[in-house]
């Protein structure tokens, strides 16, 4: 369970990420949060792994205090949590295998990482992730002679390595083209369903978040104004999310 309680982020030039952010997210959940660009989405998402601490409130996962977390204890908290971003952060001269073993160097010794000295179970349990992503048979293509929509799902396999119990994307899909973007999308949604993994998406395209997701995080000028189903969302909510500009979609 991830607990946002009176969560402020003030960044050192004075701008206010996030304003009393109050939310509780479930295990297993699959969340999409959307708003104009600057409305807090990423930076809402980061303070989860503490890629952005926040400056006010609590933040508790799993009954965890995640701002009191230092040393090894926050490195075994990371261990739990995925990060997929849109730019795929893949070394593109290694092989898709290669890049899914990365997520094990930090339970190996020196010697092992400097080697690249993997061992049999953990290939295979690399192998197993690519499987589950549809791309077993790049395993050992070089990521730079892979589409974006593979190298994304190469990273999605990486971050599965790990067995995250929470996976963050932070705008997974704005790179790719429509089609792409779908059978993405429809691998995060097959992802939380078959394991259970909480999956939390800052998302461009309302419509992917609304045809994939089961809930919908709406954020304005770093504060929420919309949390329900996405079953519920209508056309006066969106306006208000996005203050009556246009309401992003991906191309048909």
């Amino acid at each position: 369970m991830i607990e946002f309680k009176h969560v402020d982020k003030v960044y050192p030039n004075g701008v206010k990420g996030l304003k009393d952010i109050n939310l509780t997210i479930d295990q297993g959940e699959f969340v999409a949060i959307i708003g104009l660009s600057g409305a807090g989405k990423s930076t809402l998402i980061r303070t989860i792994n503490r890629m952005i601490d926040v400056t006010g409130g609590q933040l508790i996962v799993d009954g965890t205090d995640v701002m009191t977390l230092k040393g090894r204890a926050m490195r075994r908290y990371r261990r739990k949590i995925g990060m997929i971003f849109q730019s795929y952060n893949l070394v593109t001269r290694a092989t898709a295998i290669k890049n899914v073993l990365t997520s094990m160097v930090p339970d190996m010794n020196f010697f092992r990482v400097l080697l690249g000295l993997f061992t049999k179970e953990q290939k295979m349990h690399a192998l197993e992730a690519l499987d589950k992503v549809g791309i077993l048979d790049k395993a050992y293509t070089r990521c730079d002679q892979l589409s974006g929509g593979q190298q994304q799902r190469v990273s999605l396999a990486r971050t599965l390595n790990q067995s995250p119990t929470i996976i963050l994307a932070d705008e997974p899909v704005a790179a790719l083209d429509p089609i792409t973007a779908k059978q993405v999308m429809s691998d995060f949604k097959r992802i939380n369903e078959e394991m259970n993994i909480t999956v939390l998406i800052n998302i461009h395209h309302v419509d992917l978040a609304l045809t994939y997701c089961t809930r919908v995080i709406g954020i304005r000028a770093g504060e929420i104004v919309y949390d329900g189903p996405t079953t519920s969302v209508t056309q006066e909510i969106l306006d208000d999310i996005y203050n009556g500009a246009t309401i992003p979609t991906a191309e048909k």
